[in-house]
C-alpha cells in the first residue's frame, strides 16, 4: 500500500499544473478555429467542408437535450482522440493539435480524464450550448 501510495503522489507531482475552470471564450474560439471547418460555427453539423465528408457531423447543440447530463468524459475522449477506432474514424484525432496545459474533467461515472485545457474548454463550451 505504501508503494502504491508513493507512486501515486510521484505521478501527481511530474503532472503538469491543472486549470482550475474552463473558459468558454476560449472553448468557442477553439471550436471555431479547429472544429467549425466540419460542424459549423455554431456546431449545428453545417461547416463548408460537409459537401465532400463521407460522413456528415453530427449537430453538437444535441448532445444532450434538456433535461439528459452532457457526457463531459465521452466528448473529451471524442476530441483528444482516445474514443476513436484503432484505425481511425470519421472524426480527426485533435488531441495533438489542442497540446495546452492539462486539464481534467470528471466522466459519468467520476473517474478522472486528464488531457490538455484546450479540450475542456471546448468540452464546456459544447456543453453550454446544449439545446
Amino acid at each position: 500500500m505504501r508503494y502504491a501510495l508513493t507512486i501515486g503522489a510521484t505521478v501527481l507531482a511530474a503532472w503538469p499544473a491543472l486549470a482550475t475552470e474552463p473558459d468558454l471564450d476560449n472553448g468557442a474560439q477553439q471550436f471555431r478555429a479547429n472544429c467549425a471547418t466540419c460542424h459549423g460555427m455554431e456546431a449545428r453539423g453545417d461547416g463548408p467542408m460537409t459537401s465532400i465528408l463521407q460522413v456528415q457531423p453530427p449537430d453538437l447543440t444535441q448532445i444532450a437535450p434538456s433535461g439528459v447530463p452532457f457526457p463531459m468524459g465521452e466528448i473529451v475522449r471524442k476530441i483528444d482522440g482516445r474514443d476513436l477506432l484503432a484505425h481511425g474514424g470519421a472524426m480527426p484525432v485533435f488531441g495533438f493539435i489542442l497540446e495546452d496545459q492539462s486539464g481534467v474533467v470528471d466522466a459519468a461515472d467520476g473517474t478522472p480524464v486528464f488531457t490538455s485545457q484546450a479540450v475542456v474548454d471546448i468540452a464546456h463550451w459544447l456543453a453550454a450550448i446544449q439545446e
